[in-house]
């Protein structure tokens, strides 16, 4: 029994940590000066990174999605509800995942592999000996450059996935391009869009808090680095789905479908 419970105390213990690290990151984002170029130049680093696999990802995404469903409706009869069943399921669902996968994979890896480095040389324990807070001055804008490629990467994707799921309809499904809007519009409204940037927003600070977390928290030198990398990646991608989880239920719950 020793084992378990102290597994479970060390894995509250990180929670904990990961939590008051988020705490410190949203009060120094209201903090000044603010770090106009280093958050420009994180952010163009995440985007270059991410544009590219973000496009080639979505493209399959959509077309499954909209493969999948169409098979599924003409099963029902429903083949005219085809286009808003997969541009919603795109939207809502499908874009955030894979843009933060993209963010966390891509750019948050990376940013985890430089606050770890940092950390080993001692860098950071010398800025703190300074006076200089290494969260204002490195986390907070690598936070802030993930969450805002996350929320233009997840524009991109939503339209390349709905696109995609289009031309695959059209093409493959025999669909017209009438019903496949017409559906859309009929049954899709405004929130369902406001859901898919605000998931994106939060996905994109959690993979980049978690990054930063394990960048500050290395052990082992060199290869602590490489773990803390891969840890950091599976950690983002299991709050990834939980939250998405949380935050779809609420907002079925609180936003009435239209129609109903």
């Amino acid at each position: 029994m020793t084992a378990p419970v102290t597994a479970a105390r060390n894995a509250v213990g990180e929670f904990g940590k990961l939590f008051g690290l988020a705490l410190d990151i949203v009060v120094a984002m209201f903090k000044r000066p603010f770090q106009v170029r280093e958050f420009v130049q994180q952010f163009w680093f995440v985007a270059s990174v991410s544009i590219l696999p973000a496009a080639l990802v979505s493209i399959p995404f959509g077309a499954v999605i909209t493969l999948q469903l169409g098979g599924l409706t003409s099963q029902l009869g429903a083949e005219s509800f085809n286009g808003a069943a997969s541009v919603l399921a795109v939207i809502q669902q499908a874009s955030p995942i894979v843009t933060t996968l993209v963010v966390a994979g891509a750019g948050g890896s990376a940013i985890c592999a430089e606050l770890g480095s940092r950390t080993i040389r001692e860098e950071i324990d010398a800025m703190e000996v300074l006076g200089v807070s290494p969260i204002q001055r490195l986390v907070v804008p690598r936070v802030l450059a993930a969450m805002a490629v996350a929320v233009l990467l997840n524009g991109m994707v939503s339209f390349v996935g709905v696109t995609g799921g289009y031309v695959f309809n059209v093409l493959l499904q025999g669909g017209t391009p009438g019903a496949f809007l017409a559906s859309f519009s009929a049954l899709a409204q405004l929130p369902d869009l406001w859901v898919g940037e605000v998931k994106a927003v939060i996905f994109g600070f959690l993979a980049g808090l978690v990054a930063s977390y394990r960048g500050l928290h290395p052990k082992g030198g060199a290869k602590g680095v490489g773990d803390v990398v891969n840890q950091s990646v599976v950690i983002t991608f299991l709050l990834l789905f939980f939250v998405n989880f949380v935050i779809s239920v609420i907002y079925l719950r609180v936003v009435p479908a239209k129609g109903a």
